[in-house]
């Protein structure tokens, strides 16, 4: 058989290319020691944005901007996002991020802290989309606090909801693995919400509030 699942998901992971400023934020990923989402998984959220026609996002788990940058291309054109981190340092090289890519301050709502102490504080059923990528033991937690924030018909994405190969084998069972083996049970059988896994980059799980 000609070719190959690995070269396959090579292929579609590199279909829509990254610019510089992209590349710009993976380089200051690598040198803060944080891991950004995939070039497929980012694709997939620009995709996502535009299609929800997101006005509001939540992210938990800044990074160094790649996720904010993919989703800001696709939200509206006076979309807002609001991005979470525990590392203000992280924050911090996320703005040389936003500012190469031309996005205009007032986009971006930059709040340092814990996810679970920072989106309670946030406004119930106003968001389109909550990407979260932080602490994979709260997953299930953040969960409910993201079906909180979500519209009607907005969208939860956890990534590395596949984490290195390791949910998908039950003989790994590490805290980590467990937790997101746990939420990617929850979305499936919540009847609150349509849920979809991706193979995209780390895995990416979506669900769909109904």
């Amino acid at each position: 058989m000609p070719g190959s699942l690995n070269q396959s998901w090579t292929y579609s992971e590199q279909y829509v290319p990254e610019d510089e400023v992209l590349l710009a934020g993976r380089r200051r990923a690598e040198e803060g020691g944080c891991v950004p989402i995939g070039s497929g998984g980012g694709a997939t959220l620009r995709f996502l944005a535009n299609l929800l026609d997101a006005k509001a996002v939540v992210e938990v788990g800044t990074g160094t901007g790649v996720s904010g940058v993919w989703i800001l291309r696709g939200m509206v054109d006076d979309g807002v996002l609001t991005t979470v981190d525990i590392e203000a340092e992280h924050q911090r090289l996320a703005r040389e991020t936003f500012r190469e890519a031309g996005i205009a301050p007032n986009r971006v709502r930059l709040i340092t802290g814990r996810a679970l102490e920072v989106l309670p504080r946030l406004t119930d059923g106003v968001y389109d989309l909550v990407l979260i990528d932080g602490d994979k033991q709260e997953y299930a937690d953040l969960f409910a606090e993201a079906l909180r924030l979500l519209r009607p018909g907005g969208v939860v994405a956890f990534d590395n909801a596949l984490w290195h190969d390791r949910v998908a084998d039950p003989s790994q069972r590490d805290p980590d693995t467990v937790a997101l083996r746990e939420i990617g049970r929850l979305v499936r059988e919540s009847e609150e919400v349509l849920p979809v896994l991706l193979p995209v980059g780390d895995g990416l799980l979506l669900a769909r509030k109904r």
